[in-house]
C-alpha cells in the first residue's frame, strides 16, 4: 500500500539542512528506532536519517547524550521502573539520576506514575503518541523553542497508521484514543456499561483531576491550521497523569469534579467530541479530551483514513424522521459529516429517496484512493445532491424555517425566537423588510400558496420588541478562560455590521462599531421608511446587541474623524468594514444636477431625520425597484399631492414587488412604465421645472445583461418642481482606506469565502462589498465576516480548515408526492391601515397573524426535509443529540464490540486477524460479483 495525499508530508526542521552525516548523534538514531511504531523502520527494512521525525523531534526530547542513554537503559518503551531499579540500571549517583529524570520528564520524552502494588513512583518511557508527541506539545516553553515539534506530533500520529488503519477492528485495538459519547445522550440506554461513560472514569480516579493544554490545537498553531479555540485546559488528565502534567511543566492546573463537569458541558456546547486515551485496556486511561475535529489528530485517524473503528463509540445516531424538521443543527455540529440534510417527502412514484452509505474497508480493497485529505472541508457539507427543504436553501441565511414553523406550531413561542436567532440576529426587522425567497422557493407553493413565513417569523420576533420578554441568546465561547479580549473595530452599523457583532459576542468578543450617523441601523434607519420598519423595532433589536457587550459609537466616521491606523495604535486587531451604499447615481442627463435634483438614498435620508420635511410641489421619481417606491411613498407623506413614478420595465417585469407595486398605487402614485429620463428641464434660477423622459424599447440584451436601448425620438414632458432618481447605488469611502493595501474594484476586492482584502486584518460585507442587495443577504454575510475575524485574531488560525459553506441544494419540487395535507388556504394578516384620519401617515399600521392564524398557517407546513445519518460514518459522540430541540435524533448502542479496549502491546493480536478476514470477505464479494 503506497503512501496517498500529504501535502504536511516531508517536512523536516531548517536546522536539518547542515547536518553532515558524521555529525548525526548515534543514540539518536538508535532511540528512535526503539520508541517510534513505524513497522519498516521497527523492522529494519528503512533506516532513520535526520530527515525522520524520530531524529530530529527525538533529539529536541533528549537534548544531552545522557538523557538519550538514559531512556535507552529503560529497556524499551513502555516497562516501567522504579528510581532503585535506575539507579541499578544506570549506575549513576541518586542526585544525577534525579536530574535526568526531571529533565527528561520536562521534555516528555518520559513520564512517570505510581501503578504498581507498593503505589511507588516508576518512570516509563512511552510511545510517540499517545505519549511524548503530546507530552512535548503540552511544554509550551519547549513549544515556543522547538515548535518543529508540532509537526512532529502530525506526522507521528499519521505515518505509524497510513497501512493499517484500515485492518483496525472495532474497539481500536489499543491504538491511539477511542470516543466516548455525551453521557446525556445515553442515560436511558439500559444496555449502557461503565466504561462508556464519563462519570465512570471520573469515579475512578476521584480527586485527581487537571485541566491542561490540548497537545492538538497548539500543535496545529505551529504550522497555521489553528481552529481559533483556546488550547488551554481542553484535556483533562486523571490519576497520575494529573500529577505528572502538573508537576512537569505541562500547564496542568488541578481541578474538582465539579469543574471537570463544567469543563465537559462547555466542550459539548461548542460541538467538541469526548475521547478517552485508549492504550491501557479496560482499567486505565490517562486523559479525557474534548477535541476539535478541525485539529484533533486522533479523530484523524478515523476521517483521514474513512475508516471508524479507529474512533467510533458503541453507539450511533438514527433519526426518527417524523420528529425531524430539517433545523440542521445536527448537521452543522457533526464532527464526522455522518448527518446531512435530505428530504421526508417521498417521489413521485412513491418511492423514497435512497441516500448512498460511506463504503467500508470490509467492502472493499482499500487504498491511498480511499483516503480523504480533505476530510474537514468534506465534513462540513450540508446536505445530499439530492437536496432538502427549499426554504431553508433559498434563505441567504438557511434559517431553520421548518424548525421555528414547527416550535410555532406547539406554542414554544419563545425557544422559535432563539432558534431563528442562531442565524439572524434581526428577526423583527427582518419580519418586516424581507423578500421572502423563503416563500418564493416553498414547495407549499406547488399546491396552492406558499406559507407566510415571514410573517409567522414577525409574530414570534414581537417578543424581542419588550423588554420582559425579548430574548437574549448564551454565549458559546470556545476558551475556558472567559471572554476573548481582542478588540476589534466595526465600521458602518447596517445590518452587515450589526451581525458581525452580533456573532462576535456570542463568540466571547466586546466589538466596538463605529457608525458615522446619529443612530445605528444604516440603512435599516435611514433608506427604509418608518412606515415600513420603524424606529423603535430598530432600537430594540440593537439594544439586544449591546446586551451581549457591543459598544456602538455614533457620529464618528472612520477615515475622516479618527484612521484606521490610529484605531490599530489603540490595539484593534481586526477591522470588518461594512459601509453599505450609502451614495446615490444619477443618470448622467442634462440637469440631473438641478436645484430640487436628488438621489434617492439623500431622499429616504431626509425623510427618516425630519418626518416633517417641507416638500411642496409636483414630484416625479425615476427608477421601478422597491426603493423607487418607498421614495414615493415617503414624498405622498411629506406634502407632495401629485407624484409620478417612471420606471424603464414594463409593469411585470418591473424590480419592485408585486405587492409593493399595488400599495404605492392605492397611495395615489401614478405609476409609468416603460420611459427612461432624457433630460431635466431648468429655469432661469437653476431649478427643476420639468423633465423629458424617452421610450424604452428594450431593458437586457439577449444574453440578460442591462443594457436599455430608447426611441430617442418618442418623447414625453412632464412638468415637476422635484426629481427623485431611484437609479442605483454606490459606496462612498472617502479616506477610509487611505494609505491601506485595499483594492477597489467595483467594491473591495476581497475573498468570496473569507471576505479578507488585500490588507490581512481588514475585511469587508454586506452592501459596499456585493452592491445593493437585501437585509437579509448583509445579515448573513456579517455572520460569515464575524468567522473570519474570530479565526484572524486567534493565533496561527486558518480561515479557511473545516469551515462550513452553507451550501445547501433545493429537493427537486417536480419529482414529489406530496400525499395528504391540511387544506387551509394562507393566513393574511388583518387589514393593513397605512391612513389616519384620511391622511397618509409614517406610523406602521400593519397587522400581526393572530395567535390562532399562526397555529392554522403553521400546520399548512408540508415538513420537506429531514436529517440523514449516515451509519457507517458515524462515530457516536453524541454532539449531534444535544444540538436537536426536537428530540429527532438519539443515539442506540448497536455496536458493543467497539467498546472492547485492549493494551497497545496486543494489538497485532487484534489487528492481523481482523485484516486478514477482512481480506478474505473482500475477495470473496468480489468474486460473487
Amino acid at each position: 500500500m503506497g503512501i496517498g495525499p500529504d501535502r504536511l508530508g516531508d517536512f523536516y526542521p531548517d536546522w536539518v539542512k547542515d547536518l553532515k552525516d558524521e555529525d548525526l548523534r548515534p543514540e539518536i538514531l538508535q532511540l528512535g528506532k526503539v520508541i517510534t511504531d513505524r513497522a519498516k523502520i521497527k523492522l529494519g527494512l528503512q533506516k532513520i536519517t535526520k530527515y525522520d521525525p524520530e531524529y530530529w523531534a527525538v533529539a529536541n526530547l533528549a537534548p544531552t547524550k545522557e538523557i538519550a542513554e538514559l531512556a535507552l537503559q529503560m529497556g524499551g518503551i513502555r516497562k516501567p521502573k522504579t528510581f532503585k531499579q535506575m539507579l541499578e540500571i544506570t549506575g549513576l549517583d541518586e542526585k544525577t539520576l534525579e536530574e535526568r529524570l526531571e529533565q527528561a520528564s520536562y521534555t516528555g520524552l518520559i513520564e512517570w506514575n505510581y501503578e504498581n502494588d507498593a503505589h511507588e513512583k516508576q518512570w516509563v518511557l512511552p510511545m510517540f503518541v499517545p505519549g511524548s508527541a503530546e507530552f512535548s506539545n503540552m511544554n509550551q516553553d519547549l513549544l515556543k523553542e522547538h515548535p518543529e515539534m508540532g509537526r512532529f506530533f502530525e506526522r507521528m500520529s499519521r505515518l505509524p497508521l497510513e497501512g493499517l488503519t484500515h485492518m483496525v477492528p472495532p474497539g481500536g485495538a489499543g491504538i491511539g484514543m477511542h470516543v466516548i459519547p455525551v453521557e446525556e445522550a445515553i442515560g436511558m440506554e439500559q444496555e449502557a456499561i461503565g466504561l462508556e461513560k464519563i462519570s465512570y472514569w471520573l469515579d475512578k480516579y476521584e480527586g485527581k483531576y487537571a485541566k491542561s493544554p490540548c497537545s492538538c490545537r497548539l500543535s496545529r498553531q505551529t504550522y497555521d491550521e489553528g481552529c481559533a479555540d483556546d488550547p488551554i485546559g481542553w484535556c483533562i488528565a486523571v490519576g497520575d497523569m494529573a500529577d505528572y502534567v502538573v508537576e512537569t511543566n505541562k500547564g496542568g492546573v488541578y481541578i474538582t469534579r465539579e469543574e471537570a463537569l463544567e469543563i465537559f458541558k462547555q466542550a459539548e456546547e461548542n460541538g467538541f467530541v469526548h475521547q478517552i486515551t485508549n492504550i491501557d485496556g479496560e482499567n486505565k486511561i490517562f486523559a479525557i479530551c474534548n477535541c476539535n475535529v478541525n485539529v484533533c489528530y486522533a479523530l484523524r485517524t478515523s476521517q483521514l483514513f474513512n475508516t471508524p473503528n479507529m474512533s467510533r463509540s458503541a453507539y450511533i445516531a438514527h433519526v426518527t424522521a417524523e420528529d425531524c424538521v430539517a433545523c440542521g443543527k445536527c448537521v452543522e455540529s457533526c464532527p464526522a459529516g455522518a448527518v446531512k440534510l435530505g428530504q421526508k417527502l417521498c417521489k413521485a412514484d412513491g418511492s423514497e429517496v435512497q441516500y448512498p452509505k460511506h463504503v467500508l474497508p470490509t467492502e472493499k480493497k482499500w487504498t491511498t484512493d480511499d483516503w480523504d485529505d480533505d476530510y474537514r472541508d468534506n465534513n462540513r457539507i450540508n446536505c445530499y445532491d439530492t437536496g432538502t427543504a427549499p426554504c431553508k436553501t433559498a434563505c441567504p441565511a438557511h434559517i431553520a424555517i421548518q424548525g421555528y414553523l414547527r416550535m410555532a406550531a406547539q406554542g414554544r413561542y419563545k425557544e422559535a425566537l432563539a432558534l431563528i436567532k442562531q442565524d439572524n440576529p434581526l428577526p423583527a426587522i427582518c419580519g418586516r423588510v424581507c423578500n421572502r425567497r423563503c416563500e418564493a422557493a416553498c414547495t407549499r407553493g406547488t399546491v396552492d400558496e406558499a406559507i407566510a413565513i415571514d410573517e409567522v417569523k414577525r409574530f414570534l420576533a414581537e417578543m424581542d420588541l419588550k423588554a420582559e420578554t425579548r430574548y437574549i441568546p448564551k454565549k458559546i465561547v470556545p476558551s475556558l478562560k472567559g471572554e476573548f479580549n481582542e478588540k476589534i473595530a466595526i465600521i458602518g452599523a447596517g445590518p452587515a455590521g450589526l451581525s458581525c457583532a452580533y456573532y462576535l459576542a456570542l463568540k466571547g468578543y466586546k466589538p466596538t462599531i463605529f457608525e458615522k450617523s446619529k443612530y445605528p441601523g444604516g440603512m435599516l434607519r435611514y433608506g427604509i421608511p418608518s412606515f415600513v420598519l420603524e424606529n423603535n423595532v430598530i432600537d430594540a433589536e440593537i439594544e439586544i446587541i449591546k446586551e451581549l457587550g457591543v459598544e456602538i459609537k455614533c457620529g464618528v466616521e472612520v477615515g475622516k474623524d479618527i484612521s484606521l491606523a490610529e484605531l490599530r495604535s489603540q490595539g484593534y486587531k481586526a477591522f470588518y468594514v461594512a459601509i453599505g451604499c450609502q451614495g446615490g447615481n444619477r443618470p448622467n442627463v442634462p440637469g440631473d444636477d438641478a436645484i430640487g435634483t436628488a438621489t434617492a438614498v439623500d431622499f429616504l435620508h431626509q425623510c427618516s431625520e425630519n418626518e416633517a420635511y417641507d416638500i411642496k410641489g409636483d414630484l416625479v421619481v425615476i427608477g421601478g425597484g422597491n426603493v423607487a417606491i418607498d421614495v414615493a411613498r415617503s414624498a405622498r407623506r411629506v406634502g407632495n399631492e401629485k407624484v409620478s413614478m417612471f420606471c424603464l420595465e414594463s409593469r411585470d417585469i418591473m424590480p419592485a414587488s408585486p405587492e409593493e407595486i399595488e400599495i404605492v398605487e392605492a397611495e395615489g402614485v401614478e405609476l409609468n412604465c416603460g420611459w427612461g429620463p432624457k433630460e431635466v428641464l431648468v429655469d432661469e434660477a437653476g431649478a427643476v421645472k420639468g423633465i423629458v423622459l424617452k421610450k424604452c424599447t428594450r431593458v437586457k440584451d439577449e444574453t440578460g445583461r442591462f443594457s436599455p436601448q430608447y426611441d430617442e425620438n418618442d418623447t414625453i414632458t412632464v412638468e415637476c418642481k422635484h426629481v427623485i432618481f431611484s437609479v442605483g447605488q454606490r459606496s462612498v469611502y472617502g479616506d477610509l482606506f487611505k494609505d491601506s493595501k485595499v483594492v477597489i474594484e467595483r467594491g473591495p476586492k476581497a475573498d468570496s469565502l473569507t471576505y479578507q482584502t488585500d490588507e490581512p486584518d481588514i475585511f469587508v460585507g454586506g452592501d459596499m462589498y456585493t452592491g445593493p442587495r437585501f437585509a437579509i443577504d448583509a445579515i448573513a454575510a456579517g455572520r460569515e465576516g464575524a468567522i473570519s475575524i474570530h479565526r484572524f485574531v486567534q493565533p496561527n488560525s486558518s480561515l479557511t480548515i473545516g469551515r462550513n459553506r452553507r451550501d445547501f441544494i433545493e429537493l427537486d419540487k417536480e419529482n414529489l408526492m406530496i400525499g395528504d395535507y391540511d387544506h387551509s388556504p394562507r393566513q393574511i394578516p388583518g387589514v393593513s391601515k397605512t391612513t389616519v384620519d384620511g391622511e397618509l401617515t409614517f406610523r406602521d399600521k400593519t397587522v400581526e397573524l393572530t395567535e390562532e392564524q399562526i397555529k392554522i398557517e403553521t400546520a399548512r407546513c408540508l415538513k420537506c426535509g429531514a436529517s440523514v445519518v449516515d451509519e457507517n460514518k458515524c462515530i457516536g459522540c453524541g454532539i449531534c443529540t444535544t444540538k436537536c430541540e426536537f428530540d429527532a435524533i438519539k443515539l442506540y448502542r448497536e455496536h458493543p464490540e467497539c467498546s472492547k479496549m485492549t493494551p497497545s502491546e496486543d494489538k497485532l493480536k487484534y489487528v492481523l486477524p481482523y485484516g486478514l478476514k477482512q481480506r478474505v470477505s473482500v475477495t470473496f464479494k468480489r468474486g460473487r460479483k
